[in-house]
């Protein structure tokens, strides 16, 4: 069977091209665009991503946002009230200021300061994103950390020990993060003690308190606590709270139907595309096949024929498809774009190729299988 439907495939070779090139184009599309909307997604997330947290924090907010990055002040009381509730182990104070980047060669840029108690350092950066220095270097009087792929961004030079001002105040870069980027923004570590001083924080104030839970406490039941004590707070489980800022990013700025409208109509366009072209093909060996059913070939033996072709078709384009998103993954992972390509991300694009072409290839079947043998006599 497979050998027939080569054979098929190579008898019109300009029609095979041409269903091969709309497979790799579709192909290639779909996993660019959802490739880049999962780097984006990570994005959106990563203040909660870059903190060193485990299975046991929950982290409080004001009750009026469901997006982390965009938050208001809360009391610094409430760091040590929430201290007192039954089944809570410890908690952190965290701040979150807006503040100017100048650097010595005259480059501004705007950045998020992230601060919060040493040595802990409980919204990270984890060590698996610090790139050069050490954590606790960032205890240090004036002491922040910078991101490696804001390099370029701010079309300046990084490295340790180098001084920039924030809000006019002297400061000097003491670790280099890297993929701790931020979505429309830029963070910027160091302890909750220099953030305030940098963001001319009111000292009574915090952004975040998180919560760490003593081993063994039901998370839930802290959770709804915390949220019937404090009516103006609301407590998160941390991931619950990363998925509800993606969300909530995506819906605003209408991110996800952009991304979805692209991908639905590389879809619809590629399913037509190859339907009609090996539907074409089909009329173009409209004899071979009514040959073959003459002969004796039964009408599910034919159909099993097209969409042989049709499967292989969809390897071929496939795999070409697959390199081509490798080499778009390498072009732009040295300016910071990590795109990843997991194992069942790749076979769902698979399972998306067969469902392109073996769907498309329904038109020629549907046609081959009303034909009268005799008729192409």
């Amino acid at each position: 069977m497979i050998l027939l439907a080569w054979k098929f495939i190579k008898f019109d070779r300009s029609k095979s091209i041409g269903i091969v090139t709309a497979i790799v184009i579709s192909i290639f599309l779909i996993g660019q665009q959802l490739g880049l909307l999962g780097f984006l997604m990570g994005l959106m997330g990563n203040l909660v991503s870059n903190a060193n947290l485990t299975d046991r924090d929950i982290w409080v907010i004001e009750n009026q946002t469901e997006n982390v990055n965009v938050l208001n002040r809360i009391d610094q009381r409430y760091v040590q009230e929430i201290r007192s509730i039954k089944g809570v182990e410890q908690t952190y104070p965290i701040v979150i200021v807006s503040c100017q980047a100048s650097f010595l060669d005259g480059k501004t840029a705007g950045v998020n300061l992230i601060g919060s108690e040493a040595p802990v350092f409980i919204t990270g950066p984890t060590q698996d994103r610090i790139f050069e220095g050490r954590l606790a270097d960032l205890a240090t009087p004036e002491a922040v950390s910078a991101e490696f792929f804001n390099a370029s961004s701010w079309k300046t030079e990084l490295f340790l020990n180098k001084p920039i001002e924030l809000n006019g105040k002297s400061a000097r870069i003491k670790l280099i993060t890297k993929k701790a980027q931020a979505f429309g923004g830029d963070f910027m570590y160091t302890t909750i003690e220099n953030a305030r001083f940098y963001g001319n924080l009111d000292p009574s104030t915090v952004s975040i308190v998180s919560v760490r839970l003593a081993p063994g406490v039901d998370k839930m039941e802290v959770i709804e606590r915390i949220n019937s004590l404090y009516p103006k707070l609301r407590a998160w489980d941390v991931e619950k709270l990363r998925n509800s800022t993606v969300k909530e990013i995506l819906i605003s700025s209408n991110m996800g139907m952009s991304f979805g409208t692209l991908v639905v109509f590389a879809m619809i366009s590629g399913f037509f595309i190859i339907g009609l072209t090996l539907y074409s093909s089909a009329l173009d060996r409209i004899k071979d096949y009514g040959t073959l059913k003459a002969i004796g070939a039964k009408k599910g033996y034919v159909n099993r024929l097209i969409v042989t072709q049709a499967f292989l078709y969809a390897v071929f384009g496939f795999v070409i498809a697959m390199l081509l998103l490798l080499g778009f993954q390498q072009g732009v992972k040295n300016s910071g774009l990590f795109i990843n390509f997991s194992l069942p991300f790749v076979a769902f694009l698979f399972g998306l190729t067969l469902l392109i072409s073996i769907g498309g290839s329904l038109f020629a079947v549907r046609k081959i299988s009303r034909l009268e043998p005799a008729s192409v006599f």
